[in-house]
């Protein structure tokens, strides 16, 4: 017998306030449905912090950098050194996701899971590596099942220590040379997908480089098509951000914060996370639809609808980062807005005579009486 994983536990999301947000969302002062993802968003808040009136505290972006070895068979178009120079971009407050988490009111964290090159002293980074950089699997296994689970409970360390905090909503962003190609295999191995179907341009590969891309990855499968186990896949072709990732999801679930999904390299962290722990996913809101390659069929995995769909492929959390206001909108809408009792706003129930010369707000604004619901996927 297996011994079991010292990961966090993850419950299945408690509905038993389902129905009671439902109805609370169905009186509020609108047609039935109108407000669209708004509606399915607000109530899946609600379900994940047990209230009525849920409430977003201390959001928190994390990001993990870490390098691959695989980035030495030429899947990408620029040197590992990118890494530790984005990281110090992130730390100087120069970056994509310095600028939208600051406008949407983030708190950014960077984290050292795996660069190659000595980062030196700098402020505000949390310095966690695993070790510099995993190996090229391409010829070996990315990291060994011991490096894999300590990347795991890193990253879960990360989330707990903001839990501590009182931070209720996170999302999760990386930065890695070559994580494309970690992204994609974690992908066509867990969720059963042609490899070809999983592999995207990166960071700007031509058509010879994606070919090359693709030959790489598939011989990396290949060589070791016995991985099955998800702890087996992610130390096979993972990265140390990945795996660090994967943990930080566990964790966010396990304290039942509402975790913002972001791209195509954050999805592969998910969907090993979700291998571990299926529950996993009653936790999550996919904030958009990356524009790299394999990312639609990833979401079509999980059965989700982004909140945005902007032909973005930065990674960072930027995505994620991004669609927190719409979070906001939906507690505000749902903590806020009036219901027609308080209101004083006659419902077609209530109005009595002819219909068409006492019709009240709600039936000038939706006539047919039709009733959308909108949906998260999960």
């Amino acid at each position: 017998m297996n011994t079991p994983l010292p990961l966090p536990v993850v419950e299945p999301l408690d509905r038993s306030l389902e129905g009671t947000l439902s109805r609370i969302i169905d009186t509020k002062t609108k047609p039935p449905g109108s407000l669209g993802m708004l509606e399915p968003l607000a109530r899946r808040i609600g379900m994940i912090q047990q209230t009525v009136r849920p409430s977003i505290r201390r959001p928190t972006m994390i990001v993990f950098a870490g390098d691959h070895g695989i980035a030495q068979e030429g899947v990408s178009p620029y040197p590992q050194a990118v890494t530790a120079q984005m990281v110090a971009n992130f730390l100087a407050g120069g970056a994509a996701i310095n600028a939208i988490s600051g406008v949407t009111g983030c708190t950014l964290e960077v984290v050292n899971a795996g660069v190659a090159t000595p980062l030196g002293a700098l402020p505000g980074l949390v310095d966690v590596p695993i070790g510099p950089g995993t190996r090229n699997f391409a010829r070996e296994d990315a990291m060994t099942r011991e490096e894999a689970l300590a990347a795991l409970l890193a990253g879960a360390a990360r989330v707990d220590h903001h839990a501590s905090l009182g931070t209720n909503v996170v999302g999760f962003g990386e930065m890695g040379i070559a994580n494309t190609s970690s992204a994609a295999c974690l992908m066509s191995r867990l969720v059963g997908v042609p490899i070809d179907e999983c592999v995207g341009r990166g960071t700007g590969l031509d058509d010879a480089g994606l070919a090359r891309k693709r030959h790489v990855l598939a011989g990396a499968l290949a060589r070791r098509r016995d991985a099955i186990e998800p702890l087996d896949v992610l130390a096979a072709f993972g990265g140390f951000e990945i795996a660090m990732m994967t943990g930080a999801y566990l964790a966010a679930a396990r304290a039942k914060m509402t975790i913002l999904v972001d791209g195509f390299i954050a999805s592969a962290a998910l969907v090993v996370a979700h291998a571990l722990a299926p529950a996993v996913i009653d936790y999550c809101v996919f904030a958009h639809l990356s524009d790299e390659a394999g990312h639609r069929r990833m979401l079509d995995y999980f059965d989700a609808k982004p909140l945005l769909s902007l032909g973005m492929r930065l990674g960072e959390g930027t995505g994620a980062a991004l669609a927190l206001p719409i979070l906001r909108a939906a507690v505000a809408f749902l903590t806020e807005m009036a219901s027609f009792e308080s209101a004083g706003v006659a419902t077609r129930g209530e109005l009595s005579g002819d219909a068409g010369a006492r019709a009240g707000p709600s039936d000038a604004l939706n006539p047919s009486g039709a009733s959308g619901t909108g949906s998260l996927g999960r």
